[in-house]
């Protein structure tokens, strides 16, 4: 569909509006005060997720190699207006809209994870990261982690564009507590020995202040409900399993004590 189709919708409504207007110049400017507001509109989900991706490009001083580095926060704001701006380019009915937000929320698993979308641009001599997940850290104020999983493409020679996500862990593996939770924005820094063009610049860090996310952003639906239902019948495996190691423990128990017992009974009638 052409990126034009509103705007051409607009003036044709205005064009008939002005019928009613005395003066042309009140047409005209009811027309451009209408046109900013459909431009507004129209690029707002844009501006969501370009405020959540960093960009940065190094050169190798004898321009041997130049690295493009894109890197893209899986907020929940960003997650939400990828959803829209999807389903509007795709003219995607609500249901279908809501199995594209579900597909990705599990395949993000944001309730387990902290989610990184990285894209490397390399020209020239090629980048060799592995291992890939030694370069990466996250700080989250003044705890630092290390990545949980991540696209194991990234640990072979790289030349050309490559990318894939990066996961760290969303719980403290010590306090088994949400790392994000009170946190006003987190760090992922990328090692400069990670090639040739940034080892010279040092480590790059990159920062998002999570006060400009909303968590609630990805509000409720069909979407949510089946991975809130995912996440009960995962919960009820793992109760399931948790008891059936019990019972077999409590069973070893009691045999124990039937023996036991057995044994009292047996010196009890010598």
């Amino acid at each position: 569909r052409s990126t034009l189709f509103p705007y051409t919708t607009l003036f044709r409504s205005v064009k008939l509006t002005e019928k009613f207007f005395v003066r042309k110049s009140v047409g005209l400017s009811l027309l451009f005060c209408l046109a900013l507001w459909v431009s507004s509109a129209w690029g707002s989900d844009e501006d969501i997720l370009r405020k959540w991706k960093r960009t940065d490009s190094f050169n190798e001083k004898s321009e041997l190699q130049t690295v493009a580095i894109e890197v893209t926060y899986y907020s929940a704001e960003y997650v939400e207006a990828l959803v829209r701006s999807e389903a509007e380019k795709n003219l995607w009915t609500k249901d279908e809209m809501e199995n594209y937000k579900y597909t990705l929320l599990k395949s993000l698993n944001l309730h387990d994870s902290i989610a990184f979308h990285i894209d490397f641009n390399v020209t020239g001599v090629p980048m060799h990261p592995q291992p890939f997940d030694r370069h990466l850290t996250l700080f989250v104020g003044k705890q630092r982690y290390n990545p949980s999983d991540y696209d194991k493409r990234f640990n072979f020679k790289i030349s050309g564009q490559r990318d894939g996500m990066v996961f760290f862990p969303r719980y403290d593996p010590k306090t088994g507590k949400d790392i994000l939770e009170g946190v006003k924005d987190i760090r992922l820094v990328l090692n400069g020995a990670i090639s040739q063009a940034t080892a010279a610049r040092g480590d790059i860090r990159w920062v998002w202040d999570l006060s400009k996310d909303n968590p609630e952003a990805l509000g409720t639906g069909k979407a949510m409900d089946r991975l809130e239902l995912d996440r009960l019948i995962k919960r009820m495996e793992k109760l399931n399993q948790e008891r059936q190691e019990l019972q077999t423990k409590i069973d070893a128990l009691d045999r124990e004590l039937d023996e036991v017992r057995s044994r009292v009974d047996e010196l009890q009638t010598r």
